[in-house]
């Protein structure tokens, strides 16, 4: 039970669990911001280009059953633009650590080439001399 315990307090506190807690959190709260756009900015805008219309309200009665439509309508979209918005942070970081391996990155060895054209270079300057 010890060993267990041990090695579950290793996995806990891993960075990379840590890291993907603070990324589902952040996530959570992100979705909420992303959410409050789409119900609340962007479909009344939609609605009004399309003539007044409120995705929420649409709907199908087929018999005692609903079938509503527009809530779907409002999920896809909110899905869309949440996945983009993702899609623009993760690329933005992307660049961003791009640049900065670009920046602490060795130069490359010379090639073998490049060695013996020294090499090379080296004697004629010593011949000369």
């Amino acid at each position: 039970m010890k060993k267990m315990w041990e090695e579950f307090k290793k996995f806990a506190v891993k960075g990379n669990v840590i890291d993907m807690a603070v990324g589902v959190i952040i996530g959570g709260a992100f979705g909420k911001i992303v959410t409050s756009l789409v119900n609340d900015i962007l479909m009344p805008l939609i609605g009004l280009l399309l003539g007044g219309i409120d995705f929420t309200g649409l709907q199908i009665q087929i018999g005692d059953a609903t079938i509503m439509y527009g809530a779907f309508i409002q999920t896809v979209i909110d899905f869309l633009i949440i996945s983009f918005s993702i899609f623009l942070f993760v690329r933005s970081i992307n660049r961003l650590k791009h640049k900065e391996e670009k920046k602490t990155a060795p130069p490359p060895s010379p090639s073998k080439e490049e060695i013996l054209l020294t090499e090379i270079r080296d004697l004629l300057k010593n011949m000369g001399e």
